[in-house]
């Protein structure tokens, strides 16, 4: 009772109006679980006790029926979460959504249908039940998490000092990820977009881009870092959502590493059973083709968030055929590992000023000055020096932080009294940033 009551005051200091939406969903789905979850063997006892061929016909029949409602029921509650997640998505164009509908409406439905499918008991109890919803550690951006993975942590969990000690050292590492890296680095993103893309060199895109690619990462990372020590501080384990992405070989590898929670839920409500790569190579094609439509309108209405996706498509089915040829082997080993690394880091950024830059017309107009296509507008001389001078040691930074290396140190020396004073400089320092700079929130809250 305690850790929902914090998590609806925590909701409703973030977004008080739209804290009855989120009641109003926990509640309808409770109900949808209930009548969701397979009950059959409790009411054809009577039945089954029966004995000749009547009998068995009376508990078929009884079996279809309840089969038959349960599947009704499960196809009323997807259309109600998605029809009130897609009506705030593009009933106003998307342009201001409730915190965190996104991600809980996702972890709704993942409860919904592991409950259908029999692979997760329905939750008889409300509490526990809107607790998992609610949860305020992962309730805004995730990681989206499976009821399962939590169910015998919210029934009874242990308040220890070490996890205390645990968490808050995961979380101070999300904190400095979040105010260190994340907000310092994206500044060039916004003086970019303050100068005017038109205006800037194909240097300077390149950076930006760059910059911009850096900045969701470290935003979105650091937050899930902060969800998963905040969990481990209240006794939950909850599952990793990064795996250093940018030491990715590939753009499908890339988003095997990146926001994995999310991955997950679509390869296994979507990808897996729409057929996954058992129906051959044409319909593998197009079912990734779904996953990335989805995963975009996801996203956002905008036309950009399309663009994005289908570029991802392209490439993740480019690389396929490539393997199928077995041009990969090759690259996996010696120098052929660092250029698809190069390939990867030139790549990606690309994708994401797709996924950053919602006006059509304007993106044409970053694109065409990454690529030198089209002709600047009283560009300054020397402005990607400037910005490389200004934000250099960030994008040092930032590379070494995309790297195992730091998690490599972070292991190895967790327990150590210079890790220990490190970590507490470096949580007041970002303490004393956000005094300075203000509130900086996190990008994922938009969707």
């Amino acid at each position: 009772m305690t850790l929902l009551s914090g998590s609806l005051i925590f909701y409703a200091y973030g977004e008080l109006r739209y804290l009855p939406l989120l009641l109003l969903s926990i509640a309808v789905n409770y109900f949808f679980g209930l009548h969701v979850g397979r009950r059959e063997q409790y009411r054809t006892e009577a039945a089954e006790a029966e004995t000749g061929l009547e009998g068995r016909i009376r508990t078929n029949r009884v079996k279809t029926k309840l089969n038959k409602r349960r599947r009704n029921v499960f196809i009323v509650a997807i259309l109600y979460n998605v029809g009130m997640l897609a009506a705030f998505k593009y009933g106003k164009g998307g342009a201001y959504l409730p915190l965190g509908i996104s991600f809980y409406t996702f972890q709704i439905l993942s409860y919904l249908i592991d409950v259908y499918r029999g692979e997760q008991r329905k939750e008889l109890s409300f509490l526990r039940f809107a607790t998992y919803i609610s949860m305020f550690p992962q309730l805004l951006s995730g990681p989206i998490v499976h009821y399962g993975e939590v169910r015998k942590e919210i029934i009874s969990r242990e308040f220890t000092a070490k996890g205390l000690q645990e968490g808050l050292k995961v979380f101070t590492l999300g904190l400095a990820a979040k105010v260190l890296l994340a907000d310092r680095v994206g500044l060039l993103w916004q003086e970019v977009q303050v100068t005017g893309f038109e205006s800037i060199s194909t240097p300077l895109a390149w950076l930006a881009a760059a910059a911009y690619s850096l900045k969701i990462y470290f935003d979105f990372y650091g937050y899930s870092l902060m969800a998963m020590g905040l969990g481990r501080m209240l006794g939950f384990t909850l599952p990793e959502n990064f795996r250093n992405p940018y030491m990715a070989t590939s753009v499908r590898d890339f988003y095997r590493r990146w926001h994995m929670t999310l991955g997950r839920w679509f390869r296994e409500n979507v990808y897996i059973p729409l057929g996954g790569n058992r129906k051959g190579e044409y319909r593998t094609v197009c079912h990734l083709l779904a996953v990335w439509f989805l995963t975009s309108v996801w996203h956002g209405s905008t036309v950009n968030f399309l663009v994005w996706g289908m570029l991802l498509w392209l490439a993740i089915v480019t690389e396929r055929q490539l393997e199928a040829l077995g041009v990969t082997r090759v690259l996996d080993r010696g120098p052929g590992k660092l250029l698809s690394r190069l390939y990867v880091w030139a790549y990606i950024p690309i994708t994401w000023v797709c996924f950053a830059v919602t006006d059509i017309g304007q993106l044409q107009v970053f694109l065409g000055r990454m690529f030198h296509l089209i002709p600047g507008i009283r560009v300054s001389p020397g402005d990607w020096h400037k910005a490389l001078t200004n934000y250099g040691m960030l994008f040092l930074a930032g590379a070494i932080a995309s790297t195992p290396f730091l998690q490599k140190l972070f292991r190895r020396f967790k327990d150590s009294w210079i890790l220990m004073i490190l970590l507490a400089v470096l949580f007041w320092v970002c303490v004393w940033r956000l005094q300075r700079e203000g509130q900086n929130p996190f990008m994922y809250l938009g969707f």
